[in-house]
């Protein structure tokens, strides 16, 4: 009986080939893109659950069909390591990918760290797919046809991240989403840091009553973490409430929101209140699980707002804007690190983790392993590498278009590149092109501009850059890959050998 592999007219990725006791499954590479092959006999019910060109084969009926949302439905109804799951309290790395071609590289980098890492390969915020126009079902499929072209089968999760309505949270439970992070940074009230008592006071008896202090039962309370105490004093307490209080609220309610609407599907949670002005103190971070965990929330990663710069694409920032100096993060962390154990267990997630690399071994060693590192848009800049070694001149049309936004793009982002320190277009040799992603100023530029660069359109209405971009990097998958395979290495071997 024949295969796919003995199709003539078929050339296969090859870890994608699959053999069940009913069919035979595989991503084929083909001149018009990938398409998914299926094989079997044609009285399989299954098979109609796929969508395709029927045709012959041994005697067996092929279906080559597009690698489409029906097909990626069904294919994950007869190969269960496609489903997303649950990763609990393992060391965790989320590879978020803007353009839907990421996942591959993702995965080989992921088999060549090693060790006891999981991860999670569909994940991007509601704001990331409205600046991409994606939808959470199209992140979830392209992670899907990634890990089926690349045979991975240790399993991964599905991070719906920065979610902030409950709608949000639908939408993500519809696509199949495992993992909800709920940010409520909108309710976060740094003014509260600067507030004398009395301002502390009044704005108190303004918070929701689940979360007003007399509520936390920490008045005057002294906890012991790590050989230094804590204690919750009224100015302390009442600082606390009113700059996580109503955050703490809006966690709840969105985590009942999640319970309710889930029903019977697994989900585990983190929260997030990283993108704020002012760090997490530890005693704000004491409060801030107590508080939960009064509230009924049960959670599995946490990320505070650590000290020192989190910037995007940028290596650590320490509070005295050294780069790379970390001696400030780790005494902090080593702190809220002892909290998450003593008070949980939980998780540590390091957000905006993209070439952090100081601050991955001490993460790892701190949390004992128990720590999620979460990073993104870097996927973005290694596809603008990959076009720069492909086609210098529409790199060098993106980075000037990029420049133009900038400014604009820059304001929902912590970032302090500046376009007077990034070389101008015309002054980069063409051999100088790839540089310009590891020049600091330039590569925050070409981040955080990469909404406008995907949606851009000319003056006759059509995409400006995104075929182009989305052609070549089709055409040089490996390429591509073996960018993304180098890069995210670098993010992933500290987690293997100091976890």
């Amino acid at each position: 009986m024949d295969t796919l592999e003995q199709s003539n007219s078929l050339k296969f990725w090859p870890a994608s080939h699959v053999i069940t006791e009913e069919a035979e499954f595989g991503l084929a590479q083909t001149a018009a893109g990938n398409r998914l092959a299926v094989l079997a006999q044609a009285e399989w019910p299954a098979l109609l659950s796929f969508e395709g060109e029927a045709s012959e084969l041994g005697g067996r009926t092929l279906l080559l069909g597009h690698a489409s949302e029906r097909n990626a439905a069904a294919l994950r109804t007869q190969l269960p390591w496609l489903r997303p799951q649950l990763l609990g309290l393992r060391t965790s790395a989320g590879l978020g990918d803007r353009l839907g071609l990421a996942t591959p590289g993702h995965v080989r980098a992921m088999r060549a760290a090693g060790g006891p890492l999981t991860a999670i390969f569909a994940q991007q915020s509601i704001r990331e797919m409205t600046r991409t126009s994606r939808s959470p079902q199209q992140v979830m499929d392209d992670a899907m046809w990634g890990i089926f072209q690349e045979g991975w089968r240790a399993g991964f999760g599905a991070d719906a991240d920065h979610l902030k309505t409950p709608a949000d949270i639908d939408a993500c439970l519809a696509a199949g989403y495992t993992f909800y992070t709920i940010d409520p940074g909108d309710h976060v009230n740094d003014q509260a840091e600067t507030s004398s008592l009395a301002d502390l006071r009044a704005a108190a008896e303004q918070l929701p009553r689940e979360v007003q202090p007399d509520a936390s039962g920490l008045l005057d309370r002294s906890f012991e973490v790590a050989g230094q105490t804590l204690r919750f004093d009224e100015l302390t307490l009442y600082r606390a409430a009113v700059k996580y209080g109503r955050a703490v609220a809006h966690v709840a309610a969105m985590y009942q929101h999640l319970c309710q609407a889930a029903g019977d599907r697994p989900y585990e949670l983190e929260v997030s209140v990283d993108e704020t002005n002012l760090p997490t103190s530890h005693a704000e971070h004491l409060y801030f699980a107590s508080e939960l965990r009064r509230l009924g929330v049960e959670w599995v990663s946490l990320a505070p707002r650590f000290v020192g710069r989190f910037e995007k694409a940028a290596e650590y920032i320490s509070p005295e804007g050294q780069l790379g100096e970390t001696s400030a993060f780790e005494v902090s962390f080593r702190l809220h690190a002892q909290i998450a154990r003593q008070f949980g267990p939980y998780k540590l997630s390091l957000h905006t983790g993209s070439d952090k690399f100081s601050i991955y071994a001490i993460a790892a060693r701190e949390t004992h392993g128990q720590v999620h590192l979460k990073t993104a848009g870097t996927s973005y800049l290694e596809a603008l590498r990959t076009v720069a070694a492909v086609s210098p001149a529409l790199f060098l049309e993106i980075y000037a278009f990029a420049r133009d936004r900038y400014e604009a793009d820059r304001v929902s982002y912590h970032v302090s590149g500046r376009l007077e320190r990034a070389p101008l277009p015309e002054a980069v040799s063409q051999a100088d092109l790839p540089g310009l992603l590891n020049q600091f100023d330039a590569r925050q530029i070409l981040h955080v501009t990469f909404g406008s660069v995907l949606t851009a359109r000319g003056a006759d209405g059509l995409l400006r850059f995104y075929p182009r971009l989305m052609h070549i990097l089709r055409n040089q998958p490996e390429q591509y890959a073996a960018n993304l395979e180098r890069h995210f290495l670098r993010h992933l071997a500290p987690f293997v050998t100091h976890g």
